[in-house]
């Protein structure tokens, strides 16, 4: 059975550093567990200076090629140097109309690429939801294994389960604590993804 020493300072030991790995809690976003700054939409003005898209965001579905298109750029499996071979042969294949096709792309890319970064930024407030509520979980099987320790006459097998529990909890919320670090960046990798394909597609307009 873990000591009940051991187990306080293990337990202040993972809840502190996962306190020190999150951001200080934004007041509206209070369940948000990265360092990064929440930011639920793509911003289009710091990277498109082309037409409006007011009226390619309401039709670039309905024509098949560019919808094909728009899966396989916004696919992270589609290496760069890939992408943005297939933009220019786009640009070529479009003729007199590659300005107004090259715009409809980049309506789907942005609207692909935003749906896929809003559902993950909504998974992370799950996320972080699921780290609160397991450390609660284990702030009340913390005492409630110190209380048992302080019965009189004590309890062996309460203690030596309640002792379990805390230690399963206590490595179940640090294997997920762990995660945390890698999924916040993927926000960011979409959003240097979408600065990248903008990029190209602009430039196949000149």
């Amino acid at each position: 059975m873990i000591h009940r020493s051991l187990l306080l300072a293990l337990f202040l030991l993972v809840f502190a550093d996962a306190a020190a790995a999150q951001a200080p809690p934004q007041p509206s976003q209070p369940d948000w567990p990265c360092r990064q700054v929440r930011v639920p939409e793509l911003a289009v003005g710091g990277v498109w200076a082309g037409p409006p898209l007011d009226a390619a965001m309401k039709h670039w579905r309905d024509d098949a090629t560019i919808a094909d298109l728009v899966t396989r750029l916004a696919q992270r499996r589609t290496q760069m140097d890939e992408a943005e071979t297939l933009i220019a042969q786009f640009a070529k294949s479009a003729g007199d109309k590659r300005k107004e096709r090259l715009t409809t792309l980049f309506a789907g890319v942005y609207e692909r690429m935003n749906d896929e970064r809003r559902d993950l930024v909504n998974g992370l407030d799950r996320f972080g939801r699921r780290l609160k509520a397991m450390a609660e979980t284990a702030r009340q099987e913390t005492q409630t294994l110190r209380d048992l320790q302080d019965q009189k006459p004590q309890d062996p097998e309460a203690m030596k389960k309640a002792s379990e529990a805390v230690q399963w909890r206590l490595r179940l919320f640090e294997e997920q604590r762990r995660m945390v670090g890698y999924v916040c960046e993927s926000p960011a990798l979409i959003e240097q993804r979408f600065g990248t394909l903008a990029r190209a597609i602009q430039q196949a307009m000149e």
